[in-house]
């Protein structure tokens, strides 16, 4: 009871901070909220002096910072939310309806990612019910290209194609149902293949255990069998499976955008770009705790699953050796991605050439031109050296940060919680606010919130490999925790998580794309890649090889990362380990492995 207690007060500390940060953002920015408000009002009137005084009497912005921010928090209470500094109208209402409308969207993008999912792990689901999975290599180059595509990219490509060019779905604006089916495609793809690919790299240890065998022995239906298998699996998915909830509910702005759709997202974005705190700090609140019920209801999922045997350190582990990954196709992505940056550096990613706009590949421009007549190849090859180190010191950055977080579930909980409830966009503002802007703010925003799901899986299977079997053998024969945790912990967690976060690389890319083309990553004229999908998006009717030249390379990075990640496998130890003397008494309590 004392420690729920304390996780809670921790949980609330956290909220509280946040919107704090939140409430004194303007003046962490050192912008006069005056100023932003008159603009978002009415860019055309003239900011006087007078004209600002007005509207600082209105606000009460004389009052300062932590005495709006008091006023705020007392009428919140009685479910008062204040008024929009920008429409004058109430936020609550607003606010709900907005959740209401990112809650159904969430739900048609679940529903298409768990669809996706299931075709990922279908193949292993089969053969491992017909007891064929020996010899069976990790694979995934298919799913990560569905993993790498860029999610504003999918929505206007559906959008152009299925809604305007073929008309068979509408793809503008939200009045229903149908409504819904396009930005949930581009929402619940990409996330379904990091899903799919986290579960199947998951489904091989499970069909390996002693009771898949027996129940095989006994005759039970192979379905039965993929079945159990799948429920066995599920507890280590499903605290990212709520990161992705909530993602998806705050985090789909630039769908949100795209599809004219006013969700959550949309509207904690306008609001902190118009520094409407009522409305920014009401939308957060509900993020916030969106986030503590989706933790909640994973936390209670995983104790319904296999609850009594993480009690009574009757699991196995599921991260057994596994067969290696194909050795060739890294090799082979690898060439392709050096050649193309080979043959593109030495070419000028800056050169115009007013007319060659929008030309097709052509011999003298394989990847085409731009609508400024630039090189496409040029760009993709010079914005690949920015890209590919920044992606992959962000990846670094958050593996490590991670894992060392993800030891201490206690404390990195609630963190992950409330840090994944904020949409990239936000975090990006407040970074900018704190630190100022630069080519390295995008960077620091992508990286305070991609530490989140590899901290979440962290946390998971550490819980699940502490209640193994063979750990509760080696904590009887006198291990300490430090031994378990060198020699058996970390073996056991390290390969997935690590394939995990390699499986994100193309995220990182993504997450610093989906920045730029809301106008808060690089600016032009950088051929960075997220920058090139961007400019080049409003030209994908007239001219798809614009955009499909660096969204290719972009999938391109993600297959190699997947296959690569394949290879990362914990390898079969030839001889049994050496554990320390037995003490003569039992250990005390406090030697038990607690991690966190």
């Amino acid at each position: 009871m004392g420690q729920r207690s304390a996780t809670l007060l921790w949980r609330v500390g956290i909220a509280a901070v946040l919107i704090t940060a939140i409430g004194v953002l303007p003046w962490l920015s050192h912008t006069d909220p005056a100023l932003t408000v008159l603009k978002a009002r009415s860019a055309d009137r003239d900011p006087t002096p007078e004209v600002l005084a007005d509207i600082r009497a209105q606000l009460g912005l004389d009052q300062g910072s932590l005495d709006l921010l008091g006023n705020w928090l007392g009428g919140l209470w009685r479910g008062d939310a204040g008024r929009s500094w920008i429409s004058g109208s109430e936020v609550t209402p607003a606010v709900l309806q907005a959740l209401g409308v990112s809650l159904l969207l969430m739900a048609v993008a679940l529903a298409v990612a768990v669809g996706t999912a299931a075709l990922i792990c279908a193949r292993t689901l089969w053969l491992g019910a017909r007891r064929r999975l020996d010899g069976r290599r990790a694979g995934g180059s298919g799913s990560a290209l569905l993993a790498a595509l860029p999610e504003f990219l999918t929505a206007s490509v559906l959008a152009t194609v299925v809604g305007v060019q073929l008309g068979w779905l509408p793809a503008l604006g939200w009045y229903g149902f149908r409504w819904t089916i396009l930005p949930a495609l581009a929402l619940g793809l990409p996330a379904g293949a990091v899903l799919g690919r986290l579960l199947d790299d998951l489904l091989p240890g499970a069909f390996a255990e002693p009771w898949a065998t027996a129940a095989t022995a006994r005759g039970l239906p192979g379905r039965t069998v993929a079945r159990q298998a799948l429920r066995r699996c599920l507890p280590g998915l499903l605290p990212n499976t709520g990161l992705f909830v909530v993602g998806i509910t705050g985090g789909a702005v630039t769908v949100e955008q795209i599809y004219d759709i006013p969700g959550l997202g949309r509207t904690t974005l306008q609001a902190a770009l118009a520094q409407d705190l009522p409305v920014l700090q009401a939308g957060t609140i509900a993020l916030v705790l969106l986030a503590a019920v989706a933790a909640g209801a994973a936390h209670l999922l995983t104790r319904l699953l296999i609850g009594p045997a993480l009690r009574d350190g009757a699991l196995p582990s599921l991260h057994r050796p596994a067969p290696p990954a194909h050795r060739l196709l890294p090799f082979v992505y690898v060439g392709l991605l050096v050649t193309v940056i080979a043959v593109g550096l030495p070419r000028d990613p800056l050169a115009l050439d007013t007319a060659e706009r929008l030309t097709a590949p052509s011999a003298a421009h394989p990847f085409g031109t731009d609508a400024l007549g630039r090189d496409i190849l040029a760009r993709v090859a010079h914005g690949a050296l920015d890209t590919l180190f920044l992606a992959l010191a962000i990846t670094a950055v958050t593996l490590l940060t991670g894992l060392a977080l993800g030891l201490l579930p206690r404390l990195s909980g609630p963190v992950v919680d409330t840090v994944t409830a904020l949409p990239p966009v936000l975090v990006a503002l407040l970074v900018t606010a704190i630190v100022g802007s630069g080519s390295s703010t995008p960077a620091l925003a992508v990286a305070a919130v991609a530490w989140t799901p590899l901290a979440a899986h962290t946390s998971a299977l550490l819980r699940q490999e502490r209640a193994a079997l063979h750990l509760t053998a080696t904590r009887a024969l006198g291990a300490g925790r430090w031994y378990l945790l060198r020699h058996e912990l970390l073996p056991a967690v390290l390969p997935p998580v690590t394939r995990h976060a390699l499986l994100r690389l193309p995220g990182v890319a993504l997450a610093l794309a989906s920045l730029a083309f809301l106008g808060l990553g690089a600016q032009p004229p950088s051929p960075e890649w997220g920058l090139l999908l961007a400019e080049n998006q409003p030209y994908a009717e007239r001219a798809p090889w614009a955009v499909l030249a660096p969204a290719a390379v972009l999938a391109l990075l993600g297959a190699l990362a997947v296959t690569a990640a394949g290879g990362i496998r914990r390898r079969e130890r030839t001889a049994a380990p050496e554990v320390p003397d037995v003490p003569e008494k039992q250990p005390e309590p406090r030697e038990l492995v607690t991690a966190g």
